[in-house]
């Protein structure tokens, strides 16, 4: 416990061995000096007020408050002070490892909220990409269909209008994908990446996008670990937060891109949601710009949340990098203030193992024709089930179907042919993987292609994906589902 006493206008006259234990000072430095010098700058007024009411009167003041220790470091120290004999007489008690563990806790408590509400939002926006994503499965699909039952004699104005509405469904369904990106839903390619490469190799297009009044400055940190990402989905990542520092500094400024290497230890990711201690590849993007408030850093990552003027910004690309961060197994964390510009850095996991082969690019020759085959098609969306049994009618398949689970058990149950399997994954009551599960208790050779509205990596977890089964997501074209049906098929 520290006493001492010091004069009203705050000059220490004595103090007793725990300051020098306590702070690091030997009492020659601290005695006749004043006490607001060693105060943490934030501190001093109100520890200024608590002096001026002793020496009004007043008899006792409480306060907490911070004192330089030697080493140039903070303590907090918990006070009981009283006038007597024309002095402040304080004792004082080091609360410094109280206080560190309250402010831990709140960053934990602040962690908790911000990845619940994140989580709440992130499941209302992935179902609705979910839902958008039957509807748009039988807007592209039939707009697909119409197009190729049209005679080839038709006018160039009504191609006109298909492209059109196949455009617009396009872009729809982009957007629904942007969605499922925030949701941690989207589908992700994670291989091996040389990030500084990845920057490096799209420097000349980030300097075209800032324009001529924008500096580029790459900072490369040399050895970087490889990243386990998707390139794909970084560069975009790299081009959304280049386009936001560009706007954010209209009259012209400085971008800069920092790679390094960094290893986040359990007393960072505690209070991170989701993020384990390990290493990590670390790409910091800052700019010079306007900078945010507290209140827009607080909504920063919230799907649709803009500062731009309507029509100039969707909203969605810093929500888009949150989910991609974290789905990535990663994080994301804005540093900024209003006139000091913004620093936005990702944090990816080290890739560790050998050389990622690249994904195969998946090549298939369109609507190739069945022989004889039957299908039994189980979609709870009519418009769907409808678009995937046109189209299989077409190709010469023999379809059966239903529209759920329970009403698809009977045929499995029966002798009547089914060669393959065709169900929704998200289907009311019993889904889709338990419906397949229940087919191959009675056809044990039974294959099985799953469709959803999520992406694939995010409808499959575990084992979702046995032998002979496969997946593609909607909205698809019906090249690929024809492609894969036949594939399937045909596999013996």
């Amino acid at each position: 416990v520290q006493a001492g006493f010091a004069a009203f206008d705050g000059t220490i006259v004595a103090a007793n061995p725990a300051w020098t234990a306590m702070l690091g000072w030997d009492m020659g430095s601290i005695l006749h000096t004043p006490l607001f010098a060693l105060l943490h700058p934030d501190d001093v007024e109100r520890t200024a007020a608590a002096a001026a009411g002793l020496a009004r009167g007043e008899t006792i003041a409480r306060i907490n408050n911070r004192y330089r220790h030697r080493d140039g470091t903070y303590r907090w120290i918990s006070w009981a002070a009283g006038p007597g004999d024309g002095l402040i007489n304080a004792v004082g008690r080091d609360i410094t490892e109280e206080k560190d563990r309250e402010a831990r806790l709140a960053r934990t408590e602040d962690a908790l909220r911000q990845a619940q509400k994140m989580e709440a939002v992130g499941q209302l926006t992935g179902g609705i990409a979910h839902d958008f994503n039957n509807m748009l499965t039988g807007i592209i699909g039939g707009l697909d269909m119409i197009r190729r039952n049209l005679p080839e004699t038709r006018s160039e104005k009504v191609d006109r209008y298909l492209s059109a509405a196949s455009v617009s469904a396009q872009r729809a369904a982009g957007l629904t994908q942007r969605l499922l990106a925030f949701s941690r839903r989207q589908s992700l390619d994670v291989v091996a990446v040389d990030v500084g490469a990845l920057v490096e190799g799209i420097e000349d297009l980030l300097r075209r996008t800032l324009g001529e009044n924008i500096a580029l400055d790459v900072r490369r940190a040399p050895d970087l670990w490889r990243a386990k990402t998707d390139a794909n989905q970084l560069e975009s990542a790299l081009l959304n937060l280049t386009i936001n520092a560009r706007d954010a500094m209209p009259d012209g400024g400085r971008l800069t891109i920092e790679t390094a290497n960094v290893h986040l230890d359990a007393g960072y990711t505690e209070t991170v949601d989701e993020l384990d201690p390990g290493d990590y590849l670390v790409v910091a993007v800052s700019d010079t710009g306007t900078g945010m408030t507290e209140s827009v850093i607080a909504k920063a990552f919230d799907p649709f949340f803009t500062t731009k003027p309507i029509g100039q910004g969707t909203g969605l690309g810093l929500s888009m990098i949150y989910g991609f961060a974290h789905q990535s197994g990663g994080h994301v964390r804005i540093e900024s203030a209003e006139g000091r510009g913004t620093t936005i850095t990702l944090y990816l996991p080290r890739f560790r193992g050998g050389a990622d082969a690249s994904a195969a690019v998946e090549r298939y020759e369109p609507l190739p024709r069945a022989r004889g085959e039957s299908v039994l098609v189980v979609e709870d969306d009519s418009a769907v089930r409808m678009l995937i049994a046109d189209v299989l009618d077409g190709l010469g398949y023999r379809v059966i179907e239903a529209w759920d689970g329970p009403a698809a058990l009977p045929i499995l149950a029966s002798d009547m042919r089914i060669d393959l399997l065709v169900s929704d994954v998200g289907l009311p009551g019993m889904s889709g993987r338990e419906v397949a599960e229940i087919a191959r208790h009675y056809r044990p050779q039974l294959k099985v292609l799953f469709v959803t509205g999520y992406a694939a990596q995010a409808a499959v977890r575990g084992e979702f994906l046995g032998d002979d089964m496969e997946m593609i997501t909607k909205p698809f074209p019906i090249d690929l589902l024809a492609a894969r049906i036949s594939a399937l098929i045909g596999g013996g």
